[in-house]
């Protein structure tokens, strides 16, 4: 344990340095603090929404993030310059970067590519989290609202530990177990009994596909609003009378955490400009943008208006290399407004949108019902590659663009009728915007690494202990905890129990969970417990050995 505690120390003291050297002033900590995250936008794609929105008329010339931008991000992974969602959040998190998959938990190192140095006897240490801090430390309100399921990598990031980012079992218990006070997005398949009956003994209403219930709620209760078995959505094929869109589940998210006398932590994530981006889907990138930037202007708001907020809005990596312009736009220098956005301005759906239309119609209506939504006039080639692919579909979103399904015939073309280009279907590397409000004016500024973006998040909230010296408590290995004692584990459950006795007291502690049992009486914990079969470890308070 010693040793742990001493390598995230050092850690902690490496990065602490590299902030100090960035601000040359202290940051005055805000009573609350906001972190919005599109997620996979890279800087094209700000641009293009910029231009859409000044050609469409939507608002004026300038994006709702434009008068606080103030540097870059490098963003990567421990092991790799192109990160993956889940490292690279997990970074702005706990201020260590990781590798793909890992959901804010110390990375295995891996000594040939490691980008900055690794203790490989820390690997899999479950590692405190922004978020966490708040709630632990502070007693804040905390709250995530996302346009993806409950437990998909950036909101996991915040809230749960994991080394593999798919399981949504391991990850969505540990979401509900951290009782936070509001959760906003998708993912209704994914909830359990477990997690339902958590929600009554706690009083935490849940709203499952009921945008009515959701809009009428202005109570002082925990609340969870899921819309949809899985994901939302894109903004462009939502219907406003079933979903909400992210600005107004950021208002209300708002409006609930304001109520905490202490404060709050709020994570808003665009999630899906990632997953168009993936799919190289213009239209779905530059709608899903402005829809996030319409949460930016209400978030501002907010803090302008309050006073006690401090707000930071960066990606979390760049995707698909997004452009405007490509081979084909000849005279690129004499290209009109109208020429770069006559075409896309007239899509009525996405490409995921049309795709729906058309798998549930008869081929000889393709043509009409093309023209309906992009105005476009299929050619015969257009049309065959349709017939050809229609029933196939992609289940990953990630690899849509590089697979001959529907949805990429559908993308191709209306694609083919702009001038945006893409280079990959997959993340990018190159450093993402930064953007920052502080009602004093104290904001990260420059070219900042992840590691910073933590330390900056920190100071911004003005924690009284480290996330190391925190992560050392609420995060200490069974093995040391109840050293000397007997203790079994039993696998033979959904979830890893370890059982520990001494005398006639048997302390009973469920992996995944905030409650564990004393002779079989429920007590609440502040942290969840997390167990890692890779090591047979269980990670969990230390204080619990003062219970035996």
């Amino acid at each position: 344990m010693r040793r742990i505690y001493l390598s995230l120390l050092l850690f902690f003291v490496f990065s602490a340095a590299m902030f100090a050297q960035q601000y040359r002033r202290p940051v005055k900590p805000t009573k609350n603090l906001i972190v919005m995250i599109p997620d996979g936008t890279s800087i094209g794609v700000v641009s293009a929404a910029r231009w859409y929105q000044i050609y469409n008329k939507l608002g004026g010339d300038n994006l709702a993030i434009d008068p606080y931008l103030c540097g870059t991000v490098k963003t990567f992974s421990s092991n790799a310059p192109i990160g993956d969602s889940a490292p690279t959040t997990s970074c702005y998190m706990t201020g260590m970067p990781q590798r793909s998959g890992n959901v804010s938990i110390y990375p295995e190192a891996d000594p040939e590519k490691d980008l900055v140095p690794v203790d490989p006897e820390m690997a899999y240490q479950p590692l405190s989290t922004i978020l966490e801090a708040a709630k632990y430390q502070q007693n804040k309100a905390t709250g995530l609202v996302v346009t993806v399921e409950f437990p998909h990598a950036t909101p996991a990031d915040c809230s749960a530990h994991h080394y593999a980012r798919g399981r949504y079992d391991y990850i969505g218990s540990q979401m509900a177990y951290q009782n936070l006070d509001v959760m906003f997005g998708g993912g209704n398949s994914i909830l359990t009994d477990d997690i339902k009956e958590h929600f009554k003994n706690t009083g935490t209403k849940l709203f499952q596909n009921d945008i009515k219930a959701f809009k009428e709620f202005n109570g002082k209760e925990k609340v969870w609003a899921l819309f949809g078995e899985r994901e939302l959505p894109y903004d462009l094929d939502r219907d406003p009378n079933i979903v909400p869109s992210l600005q107004e589940m950021t208002e209300k998210a708002l409006d609930r955490l304001s109520q905490n006398e202490n404060g709050f932590f709020l994570m808003v994530e665009g999630s899906k400009i990632d997953w168009s981006a993936h799919g190289n889907d213009a239209v779905g990138c530059i709608t899903e943008y402005l829809a996030f930037d319409k949460a930016v202007a209400s978030v501002m708001e907010f803090a302008k208006k309050n006073g006690e907020t401090t707000v930071v809005i960066m990606p979390d990596h760049g995707n698909s290399g997004f452009t405007i312009g490509r081979r084909d736009l000849k005279g690129y220098d004499k290209a009109s407004l109208s020429d770069l956005f006559k075409n896309v301005s007239k899509f009525k759906k996405t490409g995921e949108g049309l795709e729906r239309i058309l798998l549930k119609s008869k081929p000889e209506d393709f043509k009409a019902i093309f023209k309906k939504y992009t105005d476009i006039d299929l050619n015969e080639e257009e049309l065959n590659l349709l017939l050809s692919s229609k029933n196939y579909k992609e289940a990953d979103y990630m690899k849509v663009s590089n697979s001959v399904n529907m949805g990429s015939s559908i993308i191709n073309i209306m694609d083919s009728h702009t001038y945006f280009g893409f280079t990959t279907g997959g993340h990018t590397g190159e450093e993402v915007f930064l953007a920052a409000y502080h009602p004093n004016g104290d904001i990260p500024v420059g070219m900042n690494t992840n590691v910073e973006i933590n330390h900056y998040l920190r100071a911004a909230l003005g924690l009284s202990t480290s996330l190391e010296e925190m992560t050392s408590e609420i995060f200490a290995k069974h093995t040391d905890v109840f050293k000397g004692m007997e203790y079994t584990i039993d696998k033979s459950t959904d979830f890893p129990v370890l059982k520990v006795k001494k005398g006639n007291t048997t302390l009973t502690i469920p992996a995944f969970k905030s409650v564990v049992y004393l002779n079989n009486q429920p007590i609440a914990l502040s942290s969840v417990v997390v167990y890692i079969d890779k090591n047979d470890t269980f990670y969990l308070p230390k204080s619990l050995a003062n219970k035996l």
